[in-house]
């Protein structure tokens, strides 16, 4: 009969003190979005491997370094307090969006340029960095200005801007210009040097990490490129932090000193 009268005791405590917790639990995932996030315990980031000074795997240490993965390291610092408290997986143009979308990453910061159409998309944190759509040719080549490549085939990558800005900017000098597309730079390098292609075109500090005794920059410059970090549409907590992170490292100076630092002033 006693632990009858216990069992009826408990039960009724359950009842009374579940909606507590459950409420207490609802309070606390609105007082931290994030909630979600760290009790996963690390920031799962898409970066580039092959983009010196911004995200590049270092082959002697076998370590991925670079501006973006300061950036990304100062996010983690932020929402963790710890800045190792990321995962780092290699995207290339065309993979990064659909893993973010499929909830592989939580961002991407990787040379990432924000239009209105990858808006529709993503979300996009603040411009941290911006560029211009530059050509690579060999030095040996006849090529001095961008009309010389009338008809000429262009290496670029897969999925990125590159092919529309030189697009327009071809309409503009009134020729016609071939690509073939790429899933990566070196891809792309290593075609220019073959010979299979004509010119190499992506972001200027991007093609700078490339650039060798042996090829030229064309001077023309092409579509001003706007670099952000995305997140997946509507994470308004983690883009929220990114954004916090932009402007403390602006605001302390911190942002001029990893550029300079990478090279990228």
């Amino acid at each position: 009969m006693k632990n009858t009268k216990c069992s009826v005791v408990v039960l009724l405590l359950i009842a009374v003190l579940s909606p507590l917790f459950a409420a207490g639990t609802k309070e606390s995932a609105v007082s931290d979005p994030l909630a979600a996030l760290k009790a996963k315990g690390y920031l799962s980031v898409g970066c580039k491997v092959d983009v010196p000074s911004f995200g590049y795997k270092n082959i002697n240490t076998g370590e991925i370094e670079g501006f973006e993965i300061d950036l990304a390291k100062a996010v983690a610092k932020r929402i963790f307090g710890d800045e190792n408290a990321i995962k780092l997986t290699p995207v290339t143009a065309k993979t990064r969006g659909p893993l973010l979308d499929t909830g592989e990453l939580d961002m991407v910061a990787a040379t990432f340029t924000v239009t209105e159409e990858r808006r529709k998309s993503w979300d996009f944190s603040t411009i941290y960095y911006v560029d211009a759509v530059a050509v690579m040719v060999k030095k040996a080549s006849p090529y001095a200005v961008f009309s010389d490549l009338a008809g000429k085939t262009i290496g670029v990558a897969q999925s990125a801007t590159t092919k529309k800005s030189l697009e327009a900017g071809a309409a503009e000098a009134g020729i016609t210009l071939k690509f073939n597309e790429f899933a990566t730079y070196p891809e792309i390098k290593v075609a220019l040097d073959s010979g299979r292609v004509d010119a190499f075109s992506v972001d200027f500090a991007i093609l700078n990490g490339y650039m060798e005794d042996s090829t030229k920059l064309l001077t023309e410059r092409f579509a001003k490129q706007d670099y952000g970090i995305a997140v997946k549409k509507g994470n308004t907590a983690l883009l929220e932090a990114v954004n916090a992170t932009i402007a403390d490292l602006e605001a302390t100076g911190h942002m001029s000193s990893m550029l300079t630092a990478w090279g990228l002033r």
